[in-house]
């Protein structure tokens, strides 16, 4: 948990206590926005049902998780039951899919004129592309981003799933939701929440748009900070592993020429005509000792030189385990962290809560339980019921 104070007597309390959500959701971004929604203490309620409705278990803590059949009537019941007492409900369809079932966003909003309505997408609800298939990788491709990033004069390279699925995707629908669920307080109504992951890749290159084709990203890596500059890249050292190197300021670069060992004076970083011969030299000299080694020599320094860390060593590093003891592979930290609020991670349930849930709600009805199998519908079996 983290190290910042909480105020005495609001440890327990939970930003979004009280609020309910809806999650549809099957593929990453979803499981990722509503298990940062529960990290701040909203009940999410995962409906799920029928093939390919397997929960992510690394993305499920905080959540109750039971089975519906939108397509039969009492289902159904069920559902909008839900909906009538909640506060959010989020989808990953292609558009008019819940408008067939006739579960889109004009009908639930008859039945919950406040309630918010997510719908997270790889292209929007609109557009020439909304009905196509895709994944991160073609929602970073059409946003620009994969195009300016990578090896110069090689194939593109990408950052696993993380700049479109939960960047641009779970992160911007996180926050469309949290800022419908602000501007409800002032207007008693919900909205619909249309999150396109290109839309959010295209957002997160705010910056970089308009560096294109000039200095500081003149191509795809090459640039300041693109992976040409040799005080903003990676460098191999003597036992195979990397250092990531980051001193763009001028004084945190001659900390770098410093503890390098360099004696001469320190060559103007800024310019490009120094940059060939300053890499060759840097990556001779980081090659003469260990990663570790280099680490040790430029801590405290103020040089960004940083290890590159494979995920296990990064759960062990005791930065991270200062801040965050539970840190673990099936146990990422609650973060950012608030000083009012607990930073402890929710438990993960996997079980059906189908029956314990809907009888909560006084919505549970003996048609849900599936012909031929009176055991289903019952928390304790494994989810979804197969």
């Amino acid at each position: 948990m983290s190290t910042i104070p909480a105020i005495d007597g609001a440890a327990g309390h939970r930003p979004l206590a009280g609020i309910r959500v809806i999650d549809l959701t099957r593929l990453a971004p979803g499981p990722y926005a509503t298990m940062l929604l529960a990290d701040m203490g909203a009940e999410v309620i995962v409906v799920g049902g029928g093939a390919g409705s397997l929960p992510i278990s690394a993305l499920s803590r905080g959540k109750r998780l039971i089975t519906l059949d939108l397509k039969s009537p009492a289902g159904r019941e069920a559902f909008l039951g839900l909906v009538r007492t909640s506060d959010i409900l989020i989808e990953g369809y292609r558009p008019g899919v819940m408008n067939r079932l006739d579960l889109g966003w004009e009908r639930l909003r008859d039945i919950n004129p406040r309630l918010i309505y997510c719908a997270l997408t790889g292209y929007g609800q609109s557009g020439p592309l909304s009905q196509e298939a895709g994944h991160d990788l073609n929602y970073v491709a059409l946003s620009g981003a994969l195009g300016a990033f990578g090896p110069t004069n090689a194939v593109p390279a990408f950052p696993l799933n993380l700049l479109a699925d939960f960047a641009g995707g779970s992160l911007f629908a996180v926050i469309g939701m949290l800022s419908a669920l602000h501007m409800r307080t002032s207007t008693s109504r919900g909205q619909f929440v249309d999150a396109a992951m290109v839309d959010g890749c295209i957002s997160l290159m705010a910056m970089h748009y308009p560096d294109w084709r000039r200095p500081v990203l003149l191509d795809r890596g090459d640039g300041l900070v693109a992976g040409t500059a040799p005080y903003y890249r990676c460098y191999r050292c003597s036992d195979g592993r990397f250092v990531a190197v980051g001193p763009l300021e001028r004084r945190f670069f001659e900390n770098l020429w410093m503890g390098l060992g360099y004696t001469d004076p320190a060559p103007d970083h800024l310019d490009r005509a120094t940059w060939p011969a300053m890499t060759e030299r840097f990556a001779q000299t980081f090659a003469t000792k260990v990663r570790d080694a280099w680490v040790e020599a430029f801590a405290g320094r103020d040089a960004c030189v940083s290890p590159v860390l494979d995920p296990d060593e990064a759960i062990a590093h005791p930065h991270n385990r200062e801040r965050h003891p539970d840190f673990g592979r099936e146990r990422v930290p609650v973060v950012p962290c608030l000083s009012d609020t607990a930073s402890i991670p929710a438990e993960t349930d996997l079980t059906d809560q189908t029956r314990s849930v809907l009888e909560e709600f006084g919505l549970w009805d003996e048609a849900l339980r599936p012909p031929g199998d009176p055991a289903r519908g019952v928390a304790g079996l494994s989810w979804p019921p197969l």
